[in-house]
């Protein structure tokens, strides 16, 4: 069974903001057998990654179609389209790819290495290896970053820590997660869903106030009571 002597590692963990500075990095794990897929979700989640999950070559395709991701997992011997089919659709998007493949062989790495892929991990492997190549691989992208800059704010995502100007300012840990979600989205009308899935990592309720309320705090914290806007049916917009 894959990970079995460290996936309770990750169960029922509680995370430092050290772990927590990771809340923006978005990977893709493709890999049809769930289970598997499930447990390598799990460990990456639970060390502050965001993860998206394909089955297939082409669900795969179209995800990456539809949004931008930070660092791909990706299985070989995948129905419909394999992964060796898929880097090569991949491999103009400049995203990284990590191979995890039972196919352990020299030539079978050696070929991964040849159509693109970043690293190699053959099956069976501990979740400790993958975390530390999925944090080498994103280091030598530059995805990994201790800075969130906008206009006269500087996120410490290290220290955790926020300067607007030469002003700290102090927020709870939602708001804190809020506020680098709307960074890396400054321009873009985020849905009150999208929010409340990557901030509060669950299933928005209908007509639930949670985003509304903290917004209304983060407006008032950072100044911002012009700086986020409220878009009529959707949601909220950072605008730079």
């Amino acid at each position: 069974m894959y990970y079995a002597t460290n996936i309770r590692y990750f169960q029922g963990k509680k995370f430092s903001n050290r772990i927590r500075r990771k809340i923006m990095i978005t990977i893709l794990i493709v890999e049809d057998e769930k289970p598997i897929s499930d447990l390598i979700a799990l460990s990456l989640s639970s060390s502050g990654y965001i993860c998206d999950m394909a089955y297939d070559g082409m669900e795969a395709s179209d995800k990456l179609l539809e949004k931008r991701y930070d660092l791909i997992l990706l299985d070989i011997m995948l129905p419909e389209v394999d992964g060796y089919e898929l880097i090569e659709f991949i491999k103009h998007m400049d995203i990284p790819v990590i191979f995890l493949s039972a196919k352990g062989r020299l030539e079978d790495k050696i070929k991964g290495f040849k159509l693109g892929a970043d690293d190699y991990l053959t099956k069976p492997f501990e979740v400790l290896e993958l975390l530390a190549r999925v944090e080498a691989v994103l280091r030598r992208f530059h995805k990994v970053s201790n800075k969130v800059e906008f206009e006269d704010v500087i996120v410490d995502t290290k220290a955790h820590m926020i300067k607007k100007g030469q002003k700290e300012i102090i927020l709870t840990e939602k708001e804190y997660r809020l506020l680098i979600f709307f960074i890396e989205n400054k321009n873009m009308a985020m849905f009150r869903e999208q929010i409340y899935e990557r901030v509060w990592e669950g299933e928005y309720q209908e007509n639930s106030r949670t985003v509304d309320l903290h917004i209304q705090r983060l407006r008032k914290k950072m100044g911002w009571e012009k700086k986020i806007v409220s878009v009529h049916k959707v949601g909220y917009r950072l605008e730079a």
